[in-house]
């Protein structure tokens, strides 16, 4: 939003570009600007604002290049396997840091959890996951990014709005130099898009306004109402780690339901059924998953390696970063941290 318009590792490339783009724009950056500034000023942004955040601002080709160099839907039928995925992305360094601020957090843990049902563990390790607890949340000048990916065209729509949208959250005292995240926009540590901290940032510490830069009360609060607001379901699991029979009838689980999005994603699990359903199979999980929740089956790397039943929650993890691999860490991680 994240993290589907970014990458941690393109977040901390360097900000020069020195090479407009291979394809002309209608108009000049500084015409486009004009625009921008205009839809700005209609939107209700102070001229102090406007001004501060404008200042000096050119098209940066780096960011464009980035955004052009993003993978498209894959055409082949294969994936990568998980389990060197997970082996990278939950690891000891990782567990240790999500541990540590578990420890730090203390109380606030439970009052999360308390007001919007999403466990601590989860919070965590989203946080973990987008910028290794605020050790790499992107250092390129948002007003920049987002203007130069507005003026690009390519999302000329989505881009156009998350600028103004940058400039209502400067309005609110944030300084240009605070307002630095990745190259697609996304910012802080849970690494949100303006749209999305506009509606669903938290103050978690209660003085007076969602700094998701430096408040861990604020960065876990505000990923807890994200949680929330995309449907968790307090009290159940994201998912749990099954053993599976070596008769199990692979061929009667196959979903033939097309996901209007990211297909490719959702195209790897199972139809659901409950879980009385699936121990009748032989699908056995091995940690507590009541009998009447309704789950899928997923054995990301094939028959005779780990298999899980996944919940709804777990699609709720997707919301935040479609992708299997990224879900399934968050998942993995959290379990380490709860340990």
């Amino acid at each position: 939003m994240i993290a589907k318009f970014l990458t941690v590792a393109a977040a901390s490339l360097m900000l020069v570009g020195s090479a407009p783009p291979a394809r002309a724009q209608e108009l000049s950056f500084a015409a486009y600007m004009q625009l921008l500034i205009a839809r700005a000023r209609a939107e209700g942004v102070s001229e102090t604002t406007i001004t501060r955040m404008t200042a000096d601002l050119t098209p940066n080709y780096r960011v464009i290049e980035l955004d052009r160099a993003q993978p498209g839907t894959p055409t082949s039928t294969g994936f990568p396997a998980l389990a060197p995925y997970i082996a990278r992305h939950v690891d000891n360094a990782r567990v240790a840091g999500g541990k540590e601020v578990y420890r730090e957090i203390g109380a606030m843990a439970g009052q999360i959890e308390a007001k919007y049902g999403v466990p601590a563990e989860i919070l965590i390790a989203i946080w973990g996951h987008e910028t290794n607890y605020g050790s790499f949340k992107g250092n390129f000048d948002l007003s920049r990014s987002l203007a130069t990916l507005a003026w690009e065209g390519r999302r000329r729509d989505l881009f156009a709005q998350e600028w103004v949208d940058l400039l209502k959250i400067a309005d609110e005292g944030f300084p240009r130099q605070t307002m630095v995240g990745s190259w697609a926009g996304a910012f802080g540590n849970p690494q949100f898009l303006p749209s999305v901290y506009l509606r669903l940032a938290v103050d978690g510490d209660g003085d007076g306004r969602a700094d998701i830069w430096n408040s861990s009360a604020d960065t876990l609060y505000s990923i807890a109402h994200y949680f929330r607001d995309a449907g968790w379901r307090t009290g159940q699991p994201w998912g749990v780690r099954v053993s599976v029979p070596n008769d199990l009838n692979r061929a009667a689980i196959v979903s033939t339901i097309k996901s209007p999005v990211c297909p490719r994603v959702h195209e790897r699990h199972s139809i659901w059924k409950s879980v009385r359903e699936w121990r009748a199979m032989g699908v056995q999980p091995q940690s507590y998953l009541a009998d009447d929740v309704m789950a899928s089956f997923f054995q990301p790397d094939g028959p005779g390696t780990a298999a899980w039943l996944l919940t709804a929650n777990y699609r709720v993890i997707l919301e935040y970063n479609c992708s299997n691999y990224y879900a399934m860490s968050v998942g993995l991680l959290a379990d380490e941290i709860r340990k």
